[in-house]
């Protein structure tokens, strides 16, 4: 029996899709797959194997019909989310020496939904977004001890 389109084009969405760095145990790409084999590969459980106890059949639903077209469009919306269609196109000429927090203000400025000074750079704590890429940066690649002592760090607090 063939894959159908839709199968097909999911599977090659969720292989391109990135892996989340900071929690990889936990992927959109098994949450996907899961799905997907269950509305793809339906139980093939018939309704005599499920005898209860007391004689009575239990009911199996019934798996309702693919739509092969509606099934298409979810994929497409999946191959949009990796070509990151929502932002208008950057060039990505001269801004390989830039640094992450510089890149993303470069990115922001030229999409279709551009962010303000004023939101990138809040009055309390003009660092905090910066800081916080530095730390989805680092937080990859620490220890196991390194995470502990971030952890305490956090709870005692002197300043």
């Amino acid at each position: 029996m063939s894959k159908s389109a839709a199968l097909k084009h999911y599977e090659r969405a969720l292989a391109q899709w990135p892996v989340d760095l900071l929690r990889p145990e936990v992927s959109l790409q098994n949450a996907m797959r899961r799905r997907i084999n269950k509305r793809f590969h339906p139980s093939t459980t018939r309704p005599q194997d499920n005898v209860v106890a007391n004689g009575a059949l239990a009911t199996v639903p019934v798996a309702p019909r693919l739509d092969d077209r509606a099934e298409l469009e979810q994929a497409n919306v999946l191959y949009s989310f990796i070509e990151n269609r929502y932002t208008k196109k950057v060039r990505m000429r001269r801004i390989r020496g830039l640094g992450v927090c510089k890149l993303l203000t470069l990115i922001w400025k030229r999409s279709q939904y551009p962010i303000t000074q004023n939101l990138t750079k809040p009055v309390s704590n003009p660092s905090y977004y910066e800081d916080l890429m530095k730390e989805l940066q680092e937080a990859p690649q620490r220890s196991w001890l390194s995470r502990i002592l971030n952890k305490w760090k956090g709870f005692l607090r002197f300043s």
